[in-house]
């Protein structure tokens, strides 16, 4: 957890999808482990963790592993308007972080029902409900989240049940190119776009990268078609 960012060693995932499969191996079996991947906007987040599910169920069978993003407990906008937080959509107090925390816990404790997972629609710009689920028979889950290291109240109660919190370490300058494309996409302008990463994102980040030691490990990550 010292090691200054310039001096990782950049990581295949296919290492880290081995890495955990072998933990699964060894692990006791019936037992379910929560990996949370965590880091900045743009860092590489969700298209990592479907790399590892998609990984991990292809060589041990499908239900094995499971992905639970965090982004599924954005509020919706009419609640974002409600508080006045609409320009700051991506902030820790624009998520239902209780609401995550309480999801965390069930799939801990819950090995006998299908349990549904929320998901963030970037089309819509909104969250939708069911979009992903947890069979009984999932023995790894992998969520992610720019605040799952932060030291605030709801966020150390997600963190609580996880087993492992890995930060990735990816470059100011990288992310910030990824985001202003998910603007474009998302239909702003060329301006608009660069405004709301200077505006938002970047002040979001700065945040994230406060929770780097509270992380179990610090990865630097191959390079991936990402999406979070």
């Amino acid at each position: 957890m010292t090691a200054h960012p310039d001096d990782l060693a950049e990581q295949q995932p296919a290492a880290l999808a081995a890495e955990l499969l072998e933990t699964l191996r060894t692990a006791r079996p019936g037992g379910r482990m929560m990996l949370g991947l965590t880091g900045p906007p743009g860092a590489g987040k969700s298209s990592l963790a479907r790399y590892l599910v998609r990984e991990v169920e292809r060589a041990a069978g499908a239900g094995t592993a499971a992905y639970v993003p965090m982004d599924g407990f954005h509020l919706s906008n009419a609640q974002l308007d409600r508080l006045g937080l609409r320009a700051r959509k991506g902030s820790p107090p624009s998520f239902d972080v209780l609401g995550y925390a309480a999801l965390l816990a069930r799939l801990a404790a819950d090995r006998f029902h299908d349990v549904y997972v929320p998901d963030f629609d970037r089309e819509l710009d909104e969250p939708v409900a069911a979009r992903h689920v947890v069979p009984p028979s999932t023995r790894l889950i992998v969520t992610e989240g720019n605040y799952l290291a932060a030291d605030a109240p709801g966020w150390s109660q997600a963190r609580a049940q996880l087993r492992e919190l890995w930060y990735l370490e990816t470059d100011d300058a990288l992310r910030a190119d990824r985001l202003v494309r998910r603007q474009l996409a998302g239909g702003r302008d060329s301006l608009g776009a660069q405004a709301w990463v200077e505006s938002n994102d970047q002040p979001n980040g700065e945040y994230v990268k406060l929770s780097r030691s509270r992380c179990t490990r610090v990865v630097r990550v191959a390079e991936l078609q990402r999406e979070g």
